[in-house]
């Protein structure tokens, strides 16, 4: 695993949170129409874990700090979040 391989992760993971949030659960809530929220969910959730997962494996193989885990924790659970920490990443990767 590397950066490469985690901010691709974090991308796909940033990209089914908004899916879910600005997609699937307006449908769901105002055309009560909830069979995205199930699909796009169930994708978010795995991406969700995979993003941790390899984020946990990189910082551990890269000898990345606490600080830098913690902020890919943090900005796995906020809407845009995972594009702000690919940046940060872009930085440390060169």
């Amino acid at each position: 695993m590397n950066f490469k391989t985690l901010r691709l992760v974090g991308l796909l993971e940033g990209i089914s949170f908004l899916l879910l949030l600005f997609i699937a659960m307006p449908m769901k809530y105002m055309f009560d129409n909830p069979i995205l929220v199930k699909y796009v969910g169930m994708g978010h959730g795995v991406l969700f874990i995979l993003f941790l997962l390899v984020l946990f494996i990189v910082c551990e193989k890269e000898k990345l700090s606490l600080k830098v885990f913690l902020m890919g924790l943090v900005a796995s659970i906020l809407p845009f979040g995972p594009f702000v920490f690919d940046y940060k990443l872009k930085k440390l990767a060169q």
